[in-house]
C-alpha cells in the first residue's frame, strides 16, 4: 500500500494525519486511533486501542498507511466508513475483531468553518458523525467486548502538532451526543482561545464556534463554560488520571496527553437560561491538558 496518494493528506515535510473512533456499550468503552505521522527523522503507521483495562500502542511501516473510500487502512486492518476490521498479534497484544457502523449523524458543514482557509492553523480538526450504531465484538487479549446496537463518535485531526493547551470532551446520551474542544491557538507572536462544539439533542445541531462568537466564559479545575448567543454549555471532569497516550509535536509522536476515556463528568446545556438538558455520567471521554 501507498502513502495516502489518494486524497485528504499531502504528507507534509513534517504532518500528522489521523481518525479517532469511540465504541461505546452500556458495560464498556473502546477507543482506537489510526493514524499516520512524519517526524524530523521518522515516518509511522500507527494503531493506539484504549479500554479501560490498558492502552496498547502497534507501530506499522509508513507503507502500511493507506485511504480508500472512507476507511483508513494499516496493513490489511480497516478503520472507518465500512467499520473497523483487525486482527493484531504483537508481543503484548493479542487483538482481532469485526464492528460494523451504521446510521451516521454528520454536520451540517464543516466544523472549523471558515478556519479551514487559514494557512497558519497547526491542528485542523474534523467531525465525521456525532453518533451512529456499533455492532459487532471484539477481543483484547481474551477478553470479549460486545457492542449491540452501541454508540459511535467519529472524528479526526491533521496538521503537525496538537495545541500547548486544550481540553476535549465527548459523550452520547439517550437523546443525542456532545462534544467540546477549547485549545490556544498560536497566531503570531501570540495566542488567542479557540473554541469548537456541537450539541446533538433531538435531532437538532446546535453549534459553539469562536467563528459564531462563542467566548469562554470559565475554565479551571477541570470546568468549563462557554457561551454563544442565548446558548450556553458547561462541562466539568469530576475523576482524575486518565490513560497515558501519544500526541504529535512537529510530526513526531513524542507528546504524552492523558484521556479519561469512559469517566465520571457532568455536562449542563441551557437556551435563554432555561436548562434544557442537566446530566452526570460514568462514560464521558475527556481529556484536561491545561495547568490551570
Amino acid at each position: 500500500m501507498k502513502l495516502l496518494k489518494k486524497k485528504k493528506w499531502n504528507a507534509p515535510k513534517k504532518g500528522f494525519y489521523g481518525w479517532y473512533f469511540k465504541c461505546q456499550s452500556e458495560e464498556d468503552t473502546v477507543i482506537f486511533i489510526a493514524s499516520a505521522n512524519r517526524g524530523e527523522d521518522e515516518s509511522t503507521g500507527r494503531l493506539q486501542i484504549a479500554t479501560k483495562d490498558g492502552v496498547w500502542d502497534v507501530d506499522f511501516p509508513i507503507e502500511c498507511f493507506s485511504e480508500k473510500k472512507g476507511n483508513i487502512f494499516l496493513a490489511q486492518n480497516r478503520f472507518g466508513r465500512s467499520g473497523i476490521r483487525f486482527n493484531i498479534t504483537t508481543a503484548d497484544l493479542r487483538g482481532k475483531g469485526n464492528l460494523i457502523f451504521s446510521d451516521f449523524t454528520p454536520l451540517d458543514y464543516d466544523i472549523m468553518g471558515p478556519f479551514v482557509l487559514v494557512p497558519f492553523m497547526e491542528c485542523r480538526h474534523s467531525i465525521i458523525s456525532m453518533r451512529h450504531k456499533v455492532n459487532g465484538s471484539i477481543t483484547l487479549n481474551d477478553r470479549k467486548y460486545e457492542f449491540n446496537d452501541a454508540f459511535g463518535y467519529w472524528e479526526g485531526d491533521r496538521g503537525t502538532s496538537f495545541p500547548s493547551e486544550y481540553l476535549w470532551t465527548q459523550t452520547a446520551f439517550d437523546e443525542g451526543s456532545l462534544v467540546l474542544s477549547v485549545a490556544e491557538i498560536p497566531a503570531g507572536p501570540s495566542n488567542f482561545t479557540g473554541i469548537i462544539g456541537v450539541v446533538s439533542y433531538q435531532g437538532k445541531e446546535y453549534r459553539f464556534a469562536t467563528y459564531l462568537g462563542a467566548s469562554l466564559k470559565e475554565l479551571k479545575d477541570r470546568k468549563v463554560t462557554v457561551k454563544q448567543g442565548n446558548m450556553t454549555l458547561e462541562a466539568k471532569l469530576l475523576d482524575r488520571g486518565g490513560k497515558i497516550l501519544s500526541a504529535p509535536v512537529e510530526g513526531d509522536m513524542s507528546r504524552v496527553i492523558h484521556e479519561c476515556l469512559s469517566c465520571n463528568a457532568a455536562y449542563r446545556f441551557k437556551i435563554d437560561g432555561e436548562t434544557i438538558f442537566a446530566f452526570k455520567t460514568d462514560k464521558a471521554s475527556f481529556e484536561y491538558e491545561y495547568k490551570r
